[in-house]
């Protein structure tokens, strides 16, 4: 059971998802100065710094805010004061991305540590007042858990992440490349692909028409990725390669099934169009398991992540193929129903609320998604040829998502006038 009525202001979660799209055409346009350079190795300065602006900029920006949204509807949790928290989280998350960035970019090591510690204390503010508004409230859901599970998982890779920047800036002597991997499998598996799989259990049922996610792997899936990760932190920290290996295979295996499952219930979908959320599902579906089929590979053959583009390909694929996929496709169903929500309690029954496709029209949508779509195909061809295709990848992905920043202003725009229409005839009939 959802509880709308306790969704916090519209401009909460809004600020997020506005500032997101611009890391990430702020990512293309670092591809277009950098050219093949990025493509070369994950940890030339430039890979560093358009992977941040991706997973800090895009992902984290649009999951905590998503959080804020979604805590009070599904978990009906008590979020006290949640537009103070997200004006704060906001301004930390954006300040500080930038600033981590600007450090990986332009070798600044107080940039690095003062990005790191501010979006340290950003995360840490926002964990404590979730974990608060979560005391007492039951995991009688798989989304609840997966929602704790995911926030656990937050904890542990922002932990690690402000340990390596430190340790870069400062210079301490730690086993970076490993921690590295740790890092980005925490990051990627244990924070946004269980939080992903969390909200699936809701959205996709709700917005793509499905049948629900069955009972039993969504309860174990989060348990699996986490007891994965948790044993691949044990082989780091006692140097057992095989450990490690074993640890990512599962968690490859896990993320495959969960991946599975999901085009399982899409296919028996009640709506016979598929709309742009349904295809950028299908994409980060498909992007995501042959990503997953790298990892596992790499498992079994650990020389295969030595080969060129390998890594590069597979953070392609996971990051720009997968997650963003997941995120705009929701956010073009969450953002018009939001939008519509407020408008429809703010009209009552005096106003009638303009319906969702007037509030974000397909033909715009269908244009993003088909933008995005060659964005992704020449971003996986610039692995192989970096040299005539990395700065126009670049400048395509810079273009798909600022249509995304389009799409999404234009909604908000559409939103403001409707409720200026709404009051004008609000007082009207008062009159």
């Amino acid at each position: 059971m959802l509880s709308f009525e306790n969704a916090p202001p519209f401009s909460a979660p809004l600020r997020f998802f506005l500032t997101a799209p611009l890391f990430a055409v702020l990512a293309g346009l670092l591809l277009v100065i950098e050219g093949p350079v990025v493509f070369a190795s994950r940890w030339t300065p430039g890979a560093l710094a358009a992977t941040h602006l991706l997973t800090v900029g895009f992902m984290l920006q649009v999951m905590l805010g998503a959080l804020i949204q979604v805590l009070p509807v599904v978990a009906g949790a008590d979020l006290p004061r949640p537009l103070a928290l997200a004006r704060a989280v906001h301004v930390g998350l954006t300040g500080g991305g930038l600033l981590l960035v600007g450090g990986f970019w332009f070798g600044l090591p107080w940039a690095l540590a003062g990005g790191a510690l501010l979006l340290g204390l950003t995360v840490f503010l926002f964990l404590i007042v979730m974990w608060r508004a979560l005391l007492g409230v039951p995991s009688t859901s798989p989304s609840i858990r997966g929602i704790k599970f995911a926030l656990l998982g937050l904890a542990v890779v922002v932990g690690l992440g402000l340990l390596m920047a430190l340790a870069l800036a400062e210079g301490w002597p730690l086993p970076l490349p490993l921690l590295a991997d740790l890092h980005a499998g925490w990051g990627l598996a244990g924070w946004a692909g269980v939080l992903l799989a969390a909200m699936a259990y809701v959205v996709v049922p709700m917005f793509q028409l499905t049948p629900g996610y069955p009972a039993r792997p969504s309860w174990w899936f989060p348990l699996a990725i986490l007891a994965a990760l948790l044993v691949w932190s044990i082989g780091v920290v006692f140097d057992l390669p095989w450990l490690v290996r074993a640890s990512q295979l599962a968690a490859a295996v896990a993320g495959i099934t969960f991946a599975g499952l999901t085009l399982r219930l899409q296919g028996k979908r009640r709506r016979a169009k598929a709309d742009a959320t349904y295809r950028y599902w299908q994409m980060g579906m498909m992007a995501s398991i042959l990503a997953l089929l790298m990892l596992g590979i790499a498992a079994v053959w650990p020389a295969a992540s030595e080969l060129d583009g390998w890594t590069i390909g597979f953070g392609i694929l996971i990051v720009a193929g997968g997650f963003l996929s997941f995120i705009v496709g929701m956010l073009y169903k969450i953002v018009p129903f939001l939008a519509w929500m407020h408008l429809q309690n703010y009209g009552a029954t005096k106003a009638t609320a303009p319906a969702m496709p007037r509030l974000m029209p397909d033909v715009e949508v269908n244009r993003q998604m088909q933008a995005y779509g060659v964005a992704l195909v020449l971003l996986l061809a610039a692995v192989v040829f970096p040299d005539w295709l990395g700065r126009l990848a670049g400048l395509a992905f810079a273009l798909a998502n600022g249509g995304l920043a389009w799409v999404l202003f234009r909604a908000v725009g559409r939103y403001r006038q409707a409720w200026l229409d709404m009051t004008l005839k609000l007082a009207i009939k008062k009159k």
